[in-house]
Parts: C-alpha cells; sequence; structure tokens
C-alpha cells in the first residue's frame, strides 16, 4: 500500500544513493529511525528523513564516528535547525579543506628536503602527524561554534532591546582614530561584523582567541583583505606584546572562563598604556534563570551548567575582583530581558548548554519538544542580568 509523502526502505535507500543495510544499521544504532513502522514491521521515511540522513552523510564522510553524529545532531527537521546546522557543517567542510591543505603543504616540504638533503626532515615529520591528527579538535570545534552560535541568535533574534548587545558594546568602547585595540576571546568575531561600518579607518585590532577554530571563523567572518584586523591564537593568561601598547582591551563574556583571574588582570595592566581602558562584560546570578526553572519541571536531573560562572567573575563581585588592578572601575547594566514565542530558539539553546542535558533530552527528544511548545505558547519570558565594567588603567 502506498502512503502519501512516505517511502519504503528501498525508496528511501535508493534516493539517499545508499543500500538498504546501511538504512536498517542507522536504524539499529538509533542515529535514523523510521518516522512510521507499519503493523507488519515495514519501515517507511519521509523527506524530512532524507534531509537528517544528508546531515549523517556528510559527517560520517568527514570522518566522524557514529557516537560523534548521534552527539552533533538532533532529531528535527524543522527549517530552523537544519538551515543552521547547514551553515555549520560547511565551516566544518571549510575547516577540514584548511587543513588538507596544510597536509598537502607539510608533505611537499617534506619530500623537498628529502630529495635536497637525502635526509628526513623530522620537524616536518612532527608537523604532519600533528596535522593529520586533528579530528578530536575539529569535533569539539564544531561544538563550540555551534554552541555559540545558538546563543548568540536566541539574544540577537527575542530580545527586547532592539539596540543589541554588540552594539551597546561597541558604543561602550568609544573607539576613534588612531587606537590600538586587543580583543581576547573574541569568538567568530560579532562584535565587529555588527559595526563594521561604524569602525573609524585609520585603526589597529588584534583578535584574540584560545580556539583556533574560533579565530578562523572569526578571520571569514570579517575578511582577510580588510587590514585594520590580525587574528592571533593566545591564552589572555600570557599575552604576548609589550608593555604599554593597546589603547584599549575588550574581554567580552571572557573572564568568568579564566583560571588565573589576577594573572590575566596582571597581564592586561601590562599591555595597556597608561590611561588606556579595559572593557570586560559578565553577567549576574538572575541571568535566564528561567530556563533552568523550565529544564528542571520536565526533568530535575538536568542541570545546565556545572558551575556558576558568575561566582567566578560576574556583577556582583566584578568590581571587587578589578579594583586592585586599575585606577577606576565602573559598572554599566544592559537593560534587557527575551521574549519567546517558538519553541526552537528555546530548544536550541538549552542543547547548546554545558551541563548534563544532552544525555537526558536527546533520548526524549519528541517528548521535550512537545513539552516545550506547550509551555512556550502562551509566551515566555526571560530575565537578562548582563553588563559591562569599564576600567581604567
Amino acid at each position: 500500500m502506498r502512503l502519501p509523502g512516505y517511502y519504503s526502505s528501498g525508496q528511501f535507500a535508493r534516493l539517499a544513493g545508499v543500500s538498504v543495510r546501511t538504512i536498517r544499521f542507522y536504524d539499529k544504532q538509533n542515529i535514523l529511525k523510521p518516522s512510521y513502522v507499519n503493523p507488519s514491521g515495514a519501515r517507511f521515511y519521509t523527506d524530512s528523513d532524507l534531509a537528517r540522513l544528508q546531515q549523517i552523510l556528510l559527517l560520517k564522510y568527514l570522518g566522524f564516528s557514529l557516537d560523534d553524529i548521534k552527539e552533533m545532531t538532533i532529531e528535527d527537521t524543522d527549517y530552523h535547525f537544519l538551515r543552521n546546522s547547514l551553515t555549520l557543517q560547511k565551516k566544518l567542510v571549510q575547516d577540514r579543506i584548511e587543513q588538507m591543505q596544510l597536509v598537502e603543504s607539510a608533505i611537499e616540504d617534506t619530500v623537498h628536503a628529502i630529495d635536497e638533503a637525502r635526509q628526513i626532515d623530522w620537524s616536518h615529520m612532527l608537523e604532519l602527524i600533528h596535522l593529520t591528527g586533528m579530528e578530536k579538535s575539529l569535533k569539539l570545534q564544531y561544538q563550540n561554534a555551534t554552541n555559540l552560535s545558538a546563543r548568540i541568535r536566541l539574544h540577537r533574534d527575542y530580545s527586547t532591546n532592539r539596540q543589541g548587545w554588540f552594539p551597546w558594546i561597541y558604543e561602550k568602547c568609544q573607539i576613534a582614530d588612531g587606537q590600538h585595540i586587543l580583543e581576547l576571546g573574541c569568538g567568530d568575531g560579532a562584535l565587529w561584523t555588527e559595526n563594521i561600518e561604524k569602525l573609524p579607518k585609520q585603526i589597529t585590532l588584534v583578535l584574540s582567541d584560545i580556539s583556533e577554530g574560533m579565530l578562523r571563523d572569526a578571520r571569514r567572518n570579517i575578511g582577510q583583505e580588510d587590514t585594520r584586523f590580525s587574528f592571533q591564537t593566545f591564552d589572555c593568561a600570557k599575552i604576548p606584546f609589550e608593555e604599554a601598547v593597546f589603547d584599549l582591551v575588550i574581554a567580552n563574556h571572557v573572564l568568568f572562563y579564566c583560571k588565573d583571574l589576577a594573572q590575566v588582570c596582571t597581564e592586561v595592566r601590562r599591555v595597556l598604556k597608561p590611561g588606556g581602558r579595559f572593557l570586560c562584560s559578565s553577567y549576574g546570578k538572575d541571568h535566564m534563570r528561567e530556563i533552568s526553572d523550565f529544564v528542571q519541571q520536565f526533568d530535575n536531573r538536568i542541570v545546565l551548567s556545572a558551575e556558576k560562572l558568575y561566582e567566578q567573575f560576574g556583577l556582583e563581585n566584578g568590581c571587587s575582583i578589578l579594583e586592585p588592578y586599575f585606577s577606576t572601575v565602573t559598572c554599566a547594566l544592559y537593560e534587557d530581558a527575551i521574549l519567546l514565542d517558538r519553541a526552537e530558539p528555546l530548544m536550541e539553546y538549552i542543547l547548546s548548554c554545558h551541563g548534563n542535558q544532552n544525555q537526558i533530552l536527546l533520548d526524549r527528544y519528541k517528548e521535550f519538544r512537545a513539552f516545550t511548545e506547550k509551555k512556550i505558547k502562551p509566551g515566555f519570558f526571560i530575565t537578562k542580568h548582563a553588563g559591562i565594567f569599564c576600567c581604567k588603567r
């Protein structure tokens, strides 16, 4: 019997260009389940299942294990999720292309050294070993990019303050011609891509991040042709610049991740010119509290973050942490909240958190979606409690 909008296992396999055995294997591994199973056990798939299979096959082609793929995909082909997933997978493909280009160059250099010197250049061989063992870091970078994008989208698309966080931060920077600026933990460069038209022509900006993947995204988003920008990978506890070289140092939602805040503050003060400014943002204990309450209502085992980052560096204790290193410290609050009427952005944000939620929610995804849609229907309010500290050397 033909079901409108459904494909049998054989039809689905032919459409996807894989074997029926592959389809059955993904079913057994709980990576791709059929949308419908009839009473006799025949399995049927939809166009939405085909979109999910595309994600699985691409990630498999890029070298990820089935366990990795299960973590990196979810059972939702809503256009919102699918578009975001495809955009990030494109970045992953670009990362792998760049990696392979580096491997090719290292091989060429090694072969050339052997031909010229009749001996092996062990430094190039070690570089090759490093480059060909990057799969785990690529997975981590992909996940970091996915998580960051989910959080940015929720704030960007559903905040009540129409100015937006990054334009507000830029306004507080008071950037002028001739300044030399350092950003610590630049992420994907959103502070600059959202304000690029406002930037003076005669400035220099060094964007840094501890993650090579994040820095690569920033470089792509900004474009290498903009000579005002340079990009460096380093830990902000060890800033590789001489004393008194920067007019402004920025750390947007970074300090609460730092293990040695005293060392970071010492380094920032060292590289600032006399009278230079340090802008660092954070949030307080009430920030996004409704989301934690929300997931606890669904399953009280869920903890979205193992650490309360605001206790490390937040609006409540930031001044006392910064004051020993800077002559003046003031705090400006960003007046904002989030109003939601759609389930997908909230679900995406929750899945992006650093806690144990994915261990619980991915196996109960359809149930969680139904719970979220019911709760969100009348409108969902989320408190935002964030701001920025403005410090002067």
